[in-house]
């Protein structure tokens, strides 16, 4: 007889091969005895998932729960361990990335993740997802998976940080940043590059801005409230103009970063006589803080309220000042953070971060 033949035969006398599984009525388990025995039994239940149809706020630094819970119609009481794998969906589309997988109380995780996650034990029937210090890229849909033997169920939960988009342009001049450096600049200014979804709330909630800038999943769009000739045209409707997916190495334009509320305190420093880049630096570690980043800043206006008519200087060398009630004086009518550039002379006060 042919290898294969053989192969079937030898299975099917040992009685090792497992029977033929049509996706309802049959399944062939391990026992819950351990001790390798196999048993059929009569499945006519449905495994199901499910985790909130609502997204889940939070914020930078913050301890979240992501609910997702299992059940099973008609109910079938307690059963052998079940396996729960956590993964986060990406903007982009590629491969899922693997947070959590666990069975029974032994669990890992993976990457970013690691000592950040774990799986809420309230309830016989629970697969929450803790996530403790949650960080600017934990934002996203992420795919809670619940595996019994062959039965397989998911559902997905939307994490969304409480944040802000700005657009930023490094001190040599506009369109200056490939992707890649897109990422970086808004990473040194305590920010990400921000997603689409991120940037549609961001033009929901005012931000109207002609200058294109790179997007986490590598395309590059503007927000554009107020249609106008140099931005589109002003026969186009507001919305989010695209140029779509660039070239990550050749291509340069601007970069939407995006800020979560903070930890600590943005706040205010200043001299008579005003201070160089070099004496606000100094003046924050005298102070037992940082100098200010630009993502704190923009934070610290947005969810502190921080009003402040004086111009300061920031890490990147940028000199700002973040005005919540417009009034004279204090530029535009409208609220937002107000910028000097980067000048290479001149005396100004500083904004500084401490930690809380």
């Amino acid at each position: 007889l042919p290898l294969l033949l053989k192969a079937t035969l030898l299975r099917l006398a040992t009685g090792s091969y497992h029977p033929f599984y049509n996706g309802f009525y049959y399944n062939h388990v391990m026992n819950d005895d351990g001790n390798g025995q196999d048993k059929d039994y009569l499945n006519g239940a449905r495994l199901v998932v499910e985790t909130s149809k609502d997204p889940i706020y939070s914020y930078n630094g913050a301890n979240v729960t992501l609910p997702c819970h299992y059940h099973y119609e008609p109910d079938q009481g307690p059963k052998r361990k079940i396996r729960i794998k956590w993964s986060k969906l990406r903007d982009d589309y590629t491969k899922e990335q693997d947070v959590l997988v666990a069975i029974g109380k032994t669990y890992m995780a993976f990457g970013d993740f690691k000592g950040r996650a774990h799986i809420l034990r309230a309830s016989q029937h629970e697969a929450s997802l803790v996530i403790s210090d949650v960080r600017l890229k934990d934002d996203g849909k992420y795919r809670c998976e619940v595996i019994d033997g062959l039965e397989d169920e998911s559902d997905v939960v939307d994490l969304q940080l409480q944040g802000i988009v700005f657009p930023y342009q490094p001190p040599r001049g506009q369109y200056r940043l490939n992707f890649h450096e897109a990422e970086q600049v808004c990473q040194d200014q305590g920010a990400i590059l921000a997603s689409f979804n991120q940037l549609f709330q961001a033009w929901s909630e005012g931000l109207d801005w002609c200058n294109a800038g790179w997007l986490a999943d590598g395309t590059v769009q503007y927000p554009i409230r107020l249609p106008r000739k140099p931005c589109g045209g002003v026969h186009l409707a507001p919305g989010i103009r695209s140029y779509g997916p660039r070239h990550r190495h050749l291509h340069r334009f601007d970069a939407f970063c995006f800020s979560s509320a903070l930890k600590g305190e943005v706040f205010y420093l200043d001299r008579p006589a005003g201070m160089t880049l070099e004496e606000a630096k100094q003046s924050c570690q005298d102070a037992g803080a940082e100098i200010a980043r630009v993502g704190q800043l923009y934070s610290a206006w947005k969810f502190a309220g921080l009003d402040r008519c004086s111009a300061g200087w920031l890490a990147d060398g940028s000199v700002r000042y973040p005005i919540v009630t417009p009034r004279a004086n204090c530029g535009p009518a409208e609220p937002g953070v107000r910028s000097f550039g980067f000048p290479s002379k001149g005396r100004f006060g500083v904004f500084c971060y401490r930690e809380r």
